[in-house]
């Protein structure tokens, strides 16, 4: 496996990851009353816990990409100009 396959790879990566990261963002903004009615059949949350479950979550996800996937990536960009 070359450097430049995994330089596109990590792009790859990082697009579907940041896809994933966006639907997510709108399920919970858009479909929140129906996500959180879902999850309360198995989970006896509060509103607010659930939101604040999911804010972490996200946040948590979107630091993950960036370590993961989008540094590394730049940084075989970088080296291999």
């Amino acid at each position: 496996m070359t450097a430049e396959m995994i330089r596109a790879g990590l792009g790859w990566c990082s697009i579907i990851n940041m896809g994933l990261l966006l639907w997510w963002f709108f399920a919970i903004t858009v479909l929140h009353n129906w996500v959180y009615k879902f999850h309360s059949r198995w989970f006896k949350l509060s509103v607010e816990k659930f939101d604040e479950i999911h804010y972490a979550g996200m946040a948590f996800f979107k630091i993950a990409i960036f370590i993961f996937n989008i540094v590394p990536y730049f940084a075989l960009v970088i080296v291999l100009s």
